[in-house]
């Protein structure tokens, strides 16, 4: 006769809980802290898991550069605890909702991962971000800026926020009131239209201009849509020209910032207007001349990283000295600091039983969170109960000569940090 005995559901859960410890290889000690996130166990001589996913095709010049400094950030580091920690293969999130989804799925399925860093844009990390903190992982990204993705600076979380999310890269929230502020203010302007293509990041920061240069007294005339990918540009830009707006703030990628401006000398009406854009318009169109350019701050050469004792100007020497080039992205520093503000929140959280190294989730977002005061090369970072750790500096530059293809190499005009206005 044979006998069938069947298992409880609880004991079913209780064994899918247990089984990604047992395959780390190492032993469970006697009695662990139960943790509501789970616990990594790193064995005897394993690497600790972490993830890197930029973009790294289509414009895979914003994300190669911040992927090359979190390596770096990982060799300057060194190991925690005994223990080395490996980025494995970059993954590629493409800049897209879908190369998000791609990347955090690769993540959460291998239950050795404790943290990813990344995405490059905000569109990719609004549904990567669900998907690892329901898994308990951690996601930093040092170039996200949307938003959405945490709050409105005013206690309210934004509609893509969700536990375990950080960044090192400013909230445009700031970034929407420096622009306004400079073309209210420095330019006089009082009519501004806006261009985006509806996308989290774009239409977040041109969102944020609007609000903060209505409340200085500006009027925000039109607003225009266009879609990734659009090369007439055209339509757009002859509905704006119709609002008779003195300044043109538009934000989109490389590609299509440039098809913008290039195309606004065909439409009546717009020779005059006063160009705003970000600064990856140098990228695709360094031709284009007398345009204001908005970006982080970059002036931090001589603030040293607490956790390596590197300094930004070492940073950017040592990044030359190791890929035969400059870097093609404003971010590189936060993104160095994402990735030793990681390491530094895992070691923090990280506990030793014999041989092994045991990592609880629920600490390390703990840990994250509870980050004040550390010295990192882009300033004192502190990140708040959304995951805003970016320090809210902005600068805004004017290109000029088209001989000057790097951004850090243009003329500050403008400068902003919270609480200074």
């Amino acid at each position: 006769m044979t006998t069938t005995h069947r298992i409880q559901p609880a004991l079913l859960r209780c064994l899918a809980l247990l089984l990604p410890l047992l395959l780390t290889s190492a032993c469970i000690p006697q009695n662990p802290a139960v943790s509501p996130l789970g616990i990594v166990v790193v064995g005897p001589g394993d690497a600790i898991q972490i993830r890197s996913a930029e973009v790294l095709t289509g414009v895979g010049e914003l994300g190669i550069p911040r992927q090359r400094a979190v390596a770096m950030a990982l060799a300057d580091y060194g190991p925690i605890k005994g223990h080395p920690v490996s980025m494995g293969a970059g993954l590629d999130s493409l800049c897209t909702a879908q190369g998000g989804l791609g990347a955090a799925q690769t993540v959460v399925g291998d239950p050795r991962i404790v943290a990813l860093i990344g995405t490059s844009c905000s569109v990719a990390a609004a549904l990567a971000s669900p998907i690892l903190s329901e898994a308990g992982l951690v996601m930093i990204s040092s170039s996200n800026t949307s938003p959405s993705l945490t709050s409105d600076l005013r206690g309210n979380a934004g509609a893509n926020h969700h536990p375990g999310y950080y960044r090192t890269a400013s909230n445009d929230l700031y970034l929407g009131r420096a622009v306004a502020e400079f073309a209210y203010n420095q330019l006089g302007l009082r009519r501004m239209a806006t261009i985006h293509d509806g996308d989290p990041y774009t239409s977040g920061l041109t969102g944020a201009f609007a609000v903060a240069f209505e409340e200085l007294g500006g009027a925000v005339t039109a607003v225009a849509e266009v879609s990734r990918g659009e090369t007439d540009m055209l339509p757009a830009l002859t509905r704006i020209a119709a609002a008779s707006p003195e300044g043109l703030f538009f934000l989109l990628f490389p590609d299509e910032s440039a098809r913008v401006a290039r195309q606004i000398e065909q439409v009546d009406g717009l020779e005059a207007l006063t160009l705003i854009s970000s600064d990856s318009l140098l990228l695709a169109a360094p031709e284009i001349v007398n345009v204001y350019l908005t970006g982080p701050e970059l002036g931090f050469g001589n603030n040293i990283n607490q956790a390596t004792g590197k300094s930004g100007e070492e940073l950017l020497a040592a990044y030359k000295e190791r890929y035969g080039e400059g870097p093609t992205s404003a971010y590189l520093a936060h993104a160095y600091d994402a990735a030793t503000l990681l390491l530094h929140a895992i070691e923090e959280a990280a506990e030793v039983h014999g041989d092994a190294l045991y990592i609880d989730r629920a600490r390390l977002r703990q840990a994250l969170t509870g980050t004040s005061g550390f010295q990192g090369i882009i300033g004192v970072i502190a990140c708040d109960s959304f995951g805003d750790c970016g320090t809210g500096r902005a600068e805004i530059r004017h290109h000029a000569d088209p001989a000057v293809t790097d951004f850090a190499e243009l003329p500050v005009v403008y400068r902003f940090e919270p609480g200074t206005r």
